[in-house]
């Protein structure tokens, strides 16, 4: 490309962030607008043509543009074939981004733009990566080879639907065991209540009572003030999230796992126990180094930086 500077836009359930980046991940400008309430493909497409328009006044010279956006992308078609959180279905994202502003577009899965920001500059190059989100649900991408790996159209890597227990408690997916049912926020909340229900007094119990009801956050709260029911309950989360990453790390031979996502923001509180999970159910440690776990760099940008990287390596004219 003539010029190192793309637009990363990162669509989300609540809102639309947009940035300049350059090559090595800095981000220039940034604009974020709440995702429309009526989150189809026109109100969502108008909300992303205004940002665009806005960071091109700035910078002219940008030479491509990168969308991540939670759902089920084709690829390399650019199409949003499904969002969990957005109304709009079977969206030709690339053709009209194209259409609308003369650059070339990529779209991909917000996990697997933000595992190409992981991989490509993060404390080292990776090239066998993966990245587990742990928020409302999981998430997840794998960089294979140095290139993101999304199956032959862009439907593979559905990291958090792994089946770890078909007996489990039931996942939103419908299926049941799911690695998302054990090992994110959700279930966190799930295990919270529980134990509000087990001790009434506790407190847990007490914080919830306070908020309204038991979320994850009241577990995390309890849990950073000492009490030992909701660490236990880290623990619990903890441990599940390394079964999940022992398992990946058994199938791929991978560098490095990052965890993203809201919960890594409790540190070693989530990551320790998960650590030691994923050394336990390790295969072949004679021989093989457990893989480490760290947590995530980037943060909330992690999807503008690593859109506007994939349009700068990847963002070709569509033909026709």
């Amino acid at each position: 490309m003539s010029t190192k500077r793309a637009i990363g836009l990162d669509v989300g359930g609540t809102k639309i962030a947009g940035g300049v980046v350059d090559a090595d991940g800095t981000l220039s400008t940034e604009i974020v607008e709440p995702t429309p309430e009526d989150s189809d493909a026109e109100a969502v497409s108008a909300v992303l043509l205004d940002i665009v328009g806005r960071l091109r006044e700035k910078h002219p010279d940008v030479s491509a543009i990168g969308v991540g956006a939670a759902g089920i992308v084709q690829w390399p078609e650019g199409r949003m074939l499904w969002a969990p959180n957005n109304a709009y279905r079977d969206w030709p994202v690339r053709e009209q981004l194209e259409a609308a502003t003369g650059l070339p577009a990529v779209i991909d899965n917000d996990a697997n733009v933000a595992v190409l920001a992981e991989a490509r500059l993060g404390p080292r190059p990776y090239r066998e990566l993966v990245l587990v989100t742990v928020g409302t649900g999981i998430g997840g991408g794998l960089v294979l080879d140095g290139r993101i790996y999304r199956g032959p159209t862009g439907r593979g890597a559905e990291l958090g639907h792994i089946v770890l227990n078909p007996d489990g408690p039931v996942c939103g997916c419908g299926n049941h065991g799911c690695f998302e049912a054990y090992a994110s926020g959700t279930a966190l909340t799930r295990m919270g209540r529980e134990a509000a229900d087990d001790d009434p007094r506790g407190l847990i119990a007490r914080l919830g009572a306070e908020q309204g009801e038991v979320t994850g956050r009241t577990v995390t709260a309890a849990a950073t003030q000492g009490d030992a029911v909701a660490r236990d309950l880290f623990g619990r989360l903890g441990r599940w999230l390394g079964v999940g990453i022992a398992s990946l790390a058994n199938i791929f031979e991978l560098e490095a796992v990052v965890v993203g996502g809201g919960l890594v923001s409790t540190g070693d509180l989530l990551l320790e126990p998960a650590r030691r999970a994923a050394r336990e159910f390790a295969y072949a440690t004679q021989v093989r180094e457990p893989v480490p776990i760290r947590p995530a760099v980037f943060g909330g940008d992690a999807g503008m930086i690593g859109a506007a990287l994939l349009a700068l390596e990847d963002a070709r004219p569509s033909v026709g």
